[in-house]
């Protein structure tokens, strides 16, 4: 499904954030991305995305290679992901339903199918009966459970998240995964950036470690048992 060929990518000449990546991630695998700070795992994120685009190298998503996606048709790709990012990223001022729509409603969705569709992903995060308090009323956990929520709306084939736990404790961290758990079972695949060691350990998991831009590491806990 996720193809990566001979991926590097270049901010500054001669310092590589990706070095000549090769990977593959099946469709609904559920892939834990670690690394120290800097290794590149952002970054191997915002390419899958296509925020940013490769210094060198093929990114293929369903047999598409996606550089060669033109700007103006680049929304397809971007309604097959869902991002879920650390700090959130909630408009304070809108309900949690109305955070939860903001992908249907730039769409153009019909408001039936839009309340619709946000009430099964509230329903499967657990937060119905929040739909009508604003984020700040809210706990961080279920602030990163309406980011999930938003992120999974629209129906995506491929979940992607940036530390999602990173700014919450080990039993709040523990809920998201078995959420993020329960998301994969549906198919969708998904790519967890962490630096958690806990959680992985927690949750055997296929495990990819960066180390300064290079992939030193690709296994599965359930093949070391």
């Amino acid at each position: 499904m996720i193809e990566f060929y001979h991926v590097s990518k270049q901010y500054v000449k001669n310092q590589f954030a990706l070095n000549d990546i090769n990977l593959s991630i099946e469709k609904g695998e559920f892939i834990f991305l670690t690394g120290s700070s800097g290794a590149g795992k952002t970054t191997l994120l915002k390419l899958i995305f296509k925020e940013q685009h490769p210094t060198k190298g093929q990114i293929l998503i369903d047999s598409v290679n996606i550089n060669l996606i033109p700007n103006k048709k680049l929304y397809k790709l971007r309604r097959s992901i869902g991002i879920v990012f650390q700090d959130f990223k909630l408009l304070s001022k809108r309900t949690i339903h109305e955070n939860v729509a903001i992908p249907l409603i730039i769409r153009g969705e019909r408001k039936s199918t839009l309340d619709k569709q946000v009430h099964s992903a509230l329903s499967l995060v657990g937060l119905t009966h929040r739909r009508n308090y604003i984020p700040e009323h809210v706990s961080g956990g279920e602030q990163q459970r309406v980011a999930i929520a938003r992120a999974i709306v629209g129906n995506p084939k491929i979940i992607i998240a940036d530390e999602p736990t990173g700014n919450l404790d080990t039993e709040l961290s523990i809920e998201i995964l078995k959420i993020f758990e329960r998301i994969n079972s549906n198919g969708i695949t998904m790519i967890i950036a962490t630096h958690d060691k806990n959680l992985i350990k927690i949750f055997p998991k296929r495990v990819i470690r960066l180390e300064k831009g290079r992939l030193i590491s690709d296994w599965s806990k359930e093949e070391l048992l």
